[in-house]
């Protein structure tokens, strides 16, 4: 049997998606309900010392395949020590709780960056706290997943051994100074940037895959932008520049429900609006 993965009960992708949402709401400058929900089910709860198991595989040094192979059986083998019950109770519970405050299809949809090595622990997890007999190339290839995140390079099957190992935990409570400091990191870093640009990303910060709603901002800034340069086109006294303007315009296009919003998307809504802050002061329009 093929083990299902599924993000709403991964708990290393549901807290970093709750400190992703965290970092989002800050850099918005509002409350952030994902702080209390964090503390409420991360912090002395078994959800939040399961969550010490994933974090043990993300930010493990780089060691041996030996000592990777028993980072990870150790780790498997401190998850049968869980209430299983009690860790699917705390989980439903916690979907709820997000779903009151976020979108779930864009909560979920934001990209997670050790996301195949973290779908590849739960479902080892998954598997030895199962009764049912597991696909055996899928165990396999999760595994080898975790052993060449460990050990940073390609991990071939006759070369794993065995070395006693005791895995690291980490102690941390919520990471709200840190998002605090990203802030201003960010506001010093960008300072230069227009008003729009700052928008354009901070929206990009806050979706970082090809969302709905990151779709959804884009499209509405490019309407935004082919508005704000037919109005200030009409202005510009040469003739030529009107014209190569009035082209450029052109390529100003809506992305369908199929495509994806990337860098180069991210890259042009900059250049548009910092093309649009040159001509605005051209036409003497105070920015």
């Amino acid at each position: 049997m093929k083990i299902k993965h599924s993000k709403y009960k991964n708990t290393g992708i549901l807290f970093e998606l709750l400190v992703r949402q965290i970092t989002a709401d800050t850099l918005k400058g509002g409350n952030s309900p994902a702080i209390d929900i964090l503390k409420e089910y991360f912090v002395n709860t078994s959800l939040g010392k399961e969550y010490k198991l994933y974090e043990s595989v993300l930010k493990s040094k780089v060691v041996t395949e030996g000592r990777a192979t028993l980072v990870i059986d150790t780790i498997l083998e401190a998850s049968t020590k869980f209430n299983r019950k009690s860790l699917k109770k705390q989980k439903y519970n916690l979907i709820n709780e997000i779903k009151k405050h976020y979108n779930l299809e864009s909560f979920f949809g934001s990209k997670i960056t050790n996301y195949k090595e973290l779908a590849a622990l739960y479902t080892l997890i998954e598997n030895v706290n199962s009764n049912s007999i597991s696909n055996p190339t899928q165990l396999v290839d999760n595994k080898v997943t975790l052993l060449e995140h460990l050990t940073k390079k390609e991990i071939t099957q006759d070369s794993k051994q065995t070395v006693l190992e005791e895995f690291s935990t980490y102690d941390k409570d919520v990471r709200t100074l840190t998002y605090k400091v990203l802030l201003e990191k960010f506001n010093d870093k960008y300072d230069s940037l227009t008003m729009d640009q700052k928008q354009v990303l901070k929206e990009y910060i806050n979706s970082v895959d090809s969302t709905p709603d990151l779709r959804n901002f884009y499209n509405t800034k490019i309407n935004e932008l082919k508005n704000i340069l037919v109005k200030e086109t009409k202005n510009i006294k040469d003739k030529a520049t009107q014209i190569k303007i009035t082209e450029v315009s052109k390529f100003l296009t809506e992305l369908k429900k199929t495509d994806k919003v990337g860098d180069n998307n991210l890259v042009d809504l900059l250049r548009y609006y910092q093309l649009i802050n040159e001509i605005q002061i051209v036409n003497g329009v105070q920015i």
